[in-house]
């Protein structure tokens, strides 16, 4: 008689028609009694099938079973009476499935562990799932090679060209993309963060000269569009204030993820340069006196994306000409000590004010000014030095006092040098007197 017909003719917990009982034993538990037929269980597990044909007279079987698994054992005991092809049917989640599995390796039932192997397969997995499923692997030998496929780690190429396009999506560099492009934008640049965060292999890919060449053109196509929206901003401004200042928010909120990014494929210098280009545009626009009293969300990450190109700069990670430091420095310098007490007075009148310089952003802005500057030739120091102490009422922030005293460190020291470099010559004899013939 085929499965099949056995199946029709026998139902699990018969008693009427069974000729064999299963003691599932969990635990400390008194062990539960089955009612199971010898035919059914001798044909789907080769447990059953080795243990009865020591002993076909016998009667009964004693299981055990970790409590967790007591009901996977139950369910597998009554998926041994259904057909293999009605068994993916009978599967409801893959929690369960996975339990099933245990107990059909436990008990060698073949064929129900195939068909759980086909039920995951086409499952998606939950993170706890996938963890369990990995640990099972190891003894579903070459029958879990669908399930490994899932595992496998894509190749280089695979995960650059992946990588690539998030960034294109993320930077939104293609235009034809449809109408929930913010969202699918925000969830690209969410998983590039987590990409070269977390991924091993993400930082080789990384540094790739085709990844590189994204992100650059992912970085001009955002300050492009920044332009425009600041271009458009008077006009959008009067009609809808609130509406204008998100797009040019999103914009800068654009570029502060960017400047998350760029470290790690070493291009921040594309960042600081690309806003050095734009800096006399963008101030020229914010400043603008009819935006005094709005624009605040904009003016504060102004505050920040300069205050991490600064960082960038003034701790060394990028590299530029003493004369291009010294022209940002000068450019951003005005604005960063303007917007400081207009900030903390917006802050002080009302409390849910959202736009604060806390402490943390004073402090890193201060030491990489503080840094650039000691970096300068001296005597641009000196310009700078002597400019932040004419500005009484605004010596508060930054505070360049560090830089004032190694400057007046190193001029003197560099006196003495000079004084002391004089007189080494003059009292040189082979300097001091004449050369005799002999």
């Amino acid at each position: 008689m085929d499965k099949a017909s056995v199946a029709q003719t026998y139902q699990f917990g018969d008693q009427t028609t069974s000729d064999i009982t299963i003691h599932l034993r969990s635990g400390d538990r008194k062990p539960e009694i089955h009612c199971c037929h010898k035919s059914i269980l001798i044909e789907n597990s080769q447990c059953f099938a080795d243990r009865l044909s020591v002993d076909q007279s016998e009667n009964y079987i004693e299981v055990s079973c970790p409590v967790s698994d007591y009901e996977n054992y139950v369910k597998l005991l009554k998926l041994l009476y259904f057909p293999q092809d009605s068994v993916l049917d009978l599967l409801d989640s893959v929690e369960s499935a996975v339990g099933v599995i245990r107990a059909s390796i436990a008990l060698r039932c073949e064929a129900i562990t195939e068909s759980c192997i086909r039920y995951l397969e086409a499952m998606p997995w939950e993170e706890k799932e996938e963890e369990e499923i990995h640990k099972i692997l190891p003894t579903l030998g070459l029958s879990a090679t669908p399930l490994l496929m899932r595992f496998q780690q894509p190749d280089f190429t695979a995960t650059k060209n992946v990588f690539i396009s998030a960034i294109r999506l993320a930077t939104t560099i293609d235009l034809s993309f449809p109408p929930f492009t913010d969202e699918l934008r925000m969830s690209a640049q969410e998983q590039v963060d987590y990409m070269l965060a977390e991924d091993e292999e993400t930082p080789l890919v990384a540094v790739d000269e085709d990844v590189k060449s994204t992100a650059q053109s992912g970085l001009a196509k955002m300050f492009s569009t920044l332009e425009t929206e600041l271009r458009a901003l008077p006009l959008n401004f009067s009609q809808a204030p609130e509406a204008a200042e998100q797009r040019v928010l999103q914009c800068l909120s654009d570029l502060d993820w960017m400047c998350n990014i760029l470290p790690k494929m070493e291009l921040m210098k594309e960042f600081v340069s690309g806003l050095a280009h734009i800096s006399d545009y963008v101030l020229a626009i914010v400043q603008d006196e009819k935006y005094d009293y709005g624009l605040w969300g904009v003016k504060f990450r102004l505050v920040e994306l300069v205050g991490k190109a600064l960082e960038a700069v003034g701790f060394g990670s990028v590299v530029l000409p003493s004369a291009s430091r010294v022209q940002f420095l000068k450019t951003w310098l005005p604005y960063l000590r303007k917007m400081k007490p207009l900030l903390d007075s917006k802050s002080a009148r009302n409390e849910a004010f959202p736009y604060r310089m806390d402490v943390d952003l004073c402090q890193n802005i201060e030491g990489a000014i503080v840094s650039l500057v000691l970096a300068l030739p001296s005597c641009d120091q000196a310009e700078i030095l002597s400019d932040w102490m004419q500005r009484t009422e605004q010596l508060k922030f930054p505070d360049l006092t560090e830089a004032f005293e190694v400057w007046c460190y190193r001029t003197k020291a560099a006196k003495r040098r000079l004084v002391a470099g004089f007189n080494g010559v003059s009292s040189n004899p082979s300097h001091s007197q004449p050369l005799m013939n002999p």
